[in-house]
């Protein structure tokens, strides 16, 4: 299994991750637009993209006053190599490489039934309210936030979240 990283995804990557599956992150009935991703981190098997993590930097307010995270999202892992450890791995190299990028935090949003894994890797659940920038407005974020620090002793501020930009 080769570690590869590269910039956004083609579609020919696109298809061998997401197969036959028509909805593969499962947003049926989620609504919000999400901002594609300029970096992807992916595990490739004899040249055939497995799995893959993409990150993003955003701008998020918290009680007026603006910072920038590392937004992780995309996370996605073929469907016949689900089970093996890949997310976890994927995400672990992602993480990696979010701590190189220079804000203090890593932040993504997911499914309340992904949570697990994340924890196990260190995020924590923002409990305050969190809106994100679409088209026409800011709107309450349909999945969970959570957020890891990429520094020791960096600490998310309590309040409101403002994401400005799609979310990730």
């Amino acid at each position: 299994m080769e570690v590869v990283e590269f910039g956004a995804l083609t579609d020919l990557e696109r298809g061998e991750l997401e197969g036959d599956e028509t909805d593969p992150f499962e947003t049926r009935g989620i609504t919000l637009r999400y901002r594609g991703k300029e970096r992807h981190i992916g595990l490739s098997d004899g040249g055939v993209l497995v799995a893959s993590a993409g990150l993003t930097t955003a701008t998020v307010v918290v009680r007026e006053k603006p910072f920038e995270v590392v937004g992780l999202g995309g996370v996605i892992v073929r469907a016949d190599r689900r089970g093996q450890g890949l997310a976890r791995r994927v995400v672990e190299e992602a993480l990696a490489r979010a701590a190189t990028i220079g804000p203090a935090f890593v932040a993504l949003f997911c499914h309340d039934d992904r949570a697990g894994l994340y924890e196990k890797l260190g995020f924590r659940e923002v409990h305050s309210p969190v809106e994100v920038e679409q088209a026409d407005g800011f709107v309450r974020a349909a999945q969970m936030m959570m957020w890891r620090p990429l520094e020791a002793g960096a600490a998310w501020p309590e309040g409101a979240v403002t994401l400005h930009g799609l979310p990730f």
